[in-house]
């Protein structure tokens, strides 16, 4: 599978090829005036019924309504970040123990999670309390769902903007096979790239492929409400998944493979 930053994959059924490419709008949200109609007016035709702006958890359940197997499906969601780095989810009013990155987490389809980065490298004593949506799901084998999560991932470069009081927005997708790029993907790293401030990653990660979840992270702290849990989201259920035991090899389980058959020489003697 590859999956995209401002925009997401299909599975191949190969780790190496998970990649989360992540359509990032690392900006302020700046309107832009008649520049950014006009460039706006030259495009298709298009109506677009979502926007990455519509408030979080806007997209998730309308998906719902679309029916199919979303409802009540726990999808796997790997964050990851840089060494040191910590996660908690919100669970049942309060901050769960942080746990280290690698972190994975089954989500439902629609609601809003909100998080806790601690331990972020080189600044230390401050967080950062993203929001994760999930719209989509991903289909792997059956039985091998924890082996093919959403991956998420947190650059300290990321971070550092969400902590300097600007708002980050990332699309992830899962990129459309018949124009992916030819690239080999490592499980480290997630391949991104940057929308103009005066265009959707919605829209960009729909046109590279199919979105399958929302990062959303700015500066803001927590107003912790413990009647009305607004900033936690009401606290969706959430599910803690262990990492799954490494995938056999290739050929494991398979018969051997047998040596060449002898071929008779039919040739006739002169």
């Amino acid at each position: 599978m590859s999956f995209h930053g401002s925009t997401k994959p299909r599975y191949n059924n190969s780790l190496a090829a998970r990649r989360a490419l992540i359509v990032r709008a690392a900006c302020c949200l700046l309107l832009l005036g008649g520049a950014a109609s006009a460039a706006f007016g030259q495009r298709e035709p298009v109506h677009y019924f979502h926007s990455s702006r519509l408030p979080p958890g806007t997209i998730g359940p309308s998906q719902l309504l679309r029916g199919g197997p979303l409802a009540g499906y726990f999808q796997p969601v790997e964050i990851r970040g840089p060494e040191g780095l910590e996660v908690s989810a919100a669970i049942e009013g309060q901050f769960d123990s942080a746990q280290p990155a690698p972190a994975m987490f089954g989500m439902l389809i629609g609601p809003v999670y909100r998080l806790k980065i601690t331990r972020i490298p080189r600044n230390e004593g401050h967080e950062v309390y993203p929001t994760i949506e999930v719209i989509n799901r991903l289909y792997p084998p059956q039985g091998l769902e924890n082996h093919f999560p959403i991956p998420i991932h947190f650059t300290l470069e990321e971070l550092e903007i969400a902590l300097s009081g600007r708002l980050v927005t990332r699309v992830i997708y899962l990129e459309d096979p018949q124009s992916a790029l030819a690239v080999r993907d490592t499980l480290d790293e997630q391949r991104y790239f940057e929308v103009r401030s005066d265009e959707d990653p919605l829209k960009a990660a729909d046109r590279l492929g199919r979105p399958v979840a929302i990062l959303r992270m700015g500066s803001r702290t927590p107003e912790f409400d413990s009647q009305s849990q607004r900033f936690l989201y009401d606290c969706p259920p959430l599910v803690k998944l262990a990492k799954p035991a490494p995938l056999p090899a290739l050929r494991s389980g398979v018969e051997e493979v047998q040596p060449p058959v002898p071929r008779l020489n039919r040739s006739r003697s002169p």
